[in-house]
């Protein structure tokens, strides 16, 4: 709608100063024309100069990334200080990026300080971003944060910079499990040694990994499929870990981070423009689905229900991914689906969360969960305490004569509203800021997980 009503702005205006339909005929038209154009050239460059230097600054090169805002002042009552580890355990892992994954070639997605290649068909605060990436960026959000010290002594927190993500993905065929845990083994002999770990065990230390708790908690219960041992370790439970999924039932040093999706903007008003977009998107489908099919699994069965009923259903929107070329791994075309759509179905694959969850929600779709380990249980830091203020949940795995349809049409609209408003109302605090700007104005996800770290280990240090 607001690119109709800026061409008709446009017509208008070029309907008034004759560029339209008049024909000019004589010389005097041709002298009140050319008055006109010059008053509104004239006009043109003074809007254009002042824009140049009162507008919030773009991005100059899209491969540099943006220019960087003055630093802002730290507001909150914590502080975070980054341990200066060796390089073998963040950016020595980088330079082999070709093989840090067994099935994807990581090297265009750990640029731009793991923000991936610039997307500029979609605008200059979008990008590839690569769903299992989250530990690159924050340690570029938190290199530049506000409330960075180099003053340990009296830190709040303390930040371990381990690429444990990137580096676990790489050895997921490492048969010999030495082998395969030695980078990891080694890390937690060297941190333990450090001034800033012994005077409270770890308690006040964190790490950050792009992957799920289940490739850092190998196990002789579970058959092996690549994961390293390092969550299971005694002194790592003496700290607080952020992955994308924690562990449900043995987590209790885990927290859920948000995966991150492919905006990450500089300032408050690029990320104030996208959310009332999506307040006014015209929505044409009831509800969409967005994954591939699985198999050989038992909790695949659900999502092949899922994808069976939106198959047969013509007010659901469906896009196939699969191996290969496919719209699925364009962000245009995903984000083009959910954004066309009230109603996001979010059910379980390989695991129990999903990154198309938080690309949904960035779109303005309301998340249909049907587990409660996709997102109740994860992301309590970044998420409404009651789920149904900004989702859906079906419980299909118990009763599978469940229709999805029929269940969204019950919805009233008014609450079908209510809902989006809240799910468009947090977008910013599961979004990834642009680790290059310090003043960008809203609360992003580092910001609202470095606050609730700061109260947790702040509670954890209270004398008794």
């Amino acid at each position: 709608m607001w690119r109709k009503n800026h061409l008709k702005a446009i017509r208008k205006e070029r309907d008034e100063y004759g560029l339209g339909k008049k024909q000019v005929t004589s010389l005097i038209d041709i002298q009140l024309h050319l008055k006109v154009l010059v008053l509104f050239s004239t006009s043109f460059m003074i809007w254009f100069l002042f824009l140049l230097g009162f507008s919030p600054k773009r991005i100059s090169n899209p491969i540099r990334g943006f220019l960087s805002t003055p630093p802002a002042e730290c507001k909150d009552n914590f502080s975070v200080y980054i341990h200066n580890l060796p390089s073998k355990y963040n950016f020595d892992l980088l330079r082999d990026c070709s093989s840090l994954n067994i099935y994807t070639d990581m090297c265009p997605h750990v640029t731009n300080n793991g923000l991936g290649n610039p997307l500029l068909e979609m605008g200059s605060s979008w990008f590839t971003t690569h769903q299992l990436i989250a530990e690159l960026i924050f340690h570029a959000r938190i290199q530049n944060h506000p409330c960075r010290t180099d003053d340990a002594n009296n830190s709040t927190l303390f930040y371990i910079p381990f690429y444990g993500g990137l580096h676990a993905s790489s050895k997921f065929r490492e048969p010999n499990y030495t082998v395969r845990d030695a980078l990891a083994v080694e890390l937690v002999e060297y941190i333990q040694e450090k001034k800033w770990w012994k005077r409270n065990s770890g308690r006040d230390h964190f790490m950050v990994f792009g992957r799920t708790a289940w490739d850092f908690m190998r196990t002789d219960e579970v058959p092996d499929f690549g994961a390293n041992k390092l969550l299971n370790m005694s002194p790592v439970q003496n700290m607080s870990v952020l992955l994308v999924e924690r562990h449900p039932w043995e987590g209790h040093n885990q927290y859920g981070i948000p995966y991150p999706s492919y905006f990450h903007p500089s300032t408050s008003a690029e990320m104030v423009e996208w959310q009332n977009n999506m307040s006014y998107m015209d929505r044409s489908h009831l509800f969409s689905f967005v994954g591939a099919p699985r198999t050989g699994k038992k909790k695949v069965v659900t999502r092949d229900r899922v994808i069976k009923q939106c198959e047969e259903s013509s007010n659901c929107m469906i896009l196939k991914c699969g191996h290969g070329p496919s719209k699925c791994h364009k962000p245009r075309e995903v984000v083009k689906v959910m954004m066309r759509s009230n109603f996001c179905l979010q059910v379980l694959g390989d695991s129990y969360t999903r990154r198309s969850t938080f690309d949904s929600m960035l779109a303005g779709c309301i998340p249909v969960f049907f587990s409660k380990h996709t997102a109740y249980s994860q992301y309590q830091w970044f998420l409404p305490s009651d789920p149904t203020t900004y989702s859906v949940y079906i419980d299909l795995e118990r009763n599978h004569s469940i229709k999805i349809e029929e269940e969204l049409l019950k919805i009233p609209m008014d609450e079908v509203e209510r809902k989006r408003r809240t799910v468009i109302e947090f977008i910013p605090t599961l979004t990834y800021a642009h680790p290059n700007s310090t003043s960008y104005g809203f609360k992003d996800v580092v910001d609202v997980a470095l606050k609730a770290l700061s109260n947790h280990v702040s509670a954890l240090l209270k004398p008794s």
